[in-house]
């Protein structure tokens, strides 16, 4: 567990929001592409270009999904206070146990930070609502593995 809680919080933080904002950018990205290629693909044979439009719509308002997701989950990561000490598993927290450390802000999963490994999990995956509201010496049990919380930041 690192020294400086109160700046890991901050880099963990920023790490994650940075991931979010090129999820973001990537899907805007796509969906930009997609509805240009839609716009300026002529095709000869009638059928074919139409067929490729409409592929080309699906494409576009998939990638629209993700922005839209990604730009919620950005919004989310805006509302976590860096500075604020968590006493149990919240939107927010550091939570360490006898095997992991999460960090309960956007679904991310395996995070590597300064050589430390954490778990990023959103506060609506199955892995959050299993610890949700347990405390420094609490334990929880996901998929049939116990969890000891050993500390909370």
């Amino acid at each position: 567990m690192p020294a400086d809680k109160k700046e890991l919080k901050k880099k963990l933080l920023q790490y994650v929001t940075e991931m979010q904002q090129q999820r973001a950018q990537i899907s805007q990205q796509a969906m930009l592409q997609a509805q240009q290629s839609a716009n300026e693909e002529k095709g000869t044979m009638g059928d074919k270009f139409e067929s490729f439009r409409e592929q080309m719509q699906i494409d576009r308002d998939m990638y629209a999904r993700q922005y839209e997701e990604s730009s919620q989950i950005l919004k989310t990561l805006q509302k976590i206070d860096p500075d604020k000490k968590s006493e149990a598993a919240s939107l927010g927290a550091i939570v360490f146990t006898d095997s992991k450390a999460f960090f309960v802000s956007a679904s991310l999963g395996q995070l590597t930070l300064d050589g430390e490994s954490y778990v990023a999990v959103s506060s609506q995956s199955p892995m959050y609502l299993a610890m949700a509201g347990k405390k420094k010496g609490e334990k929880f049990v996901f998929r049939d593995i116990s969890f000891l919380i050993i500390d909370i930041i």
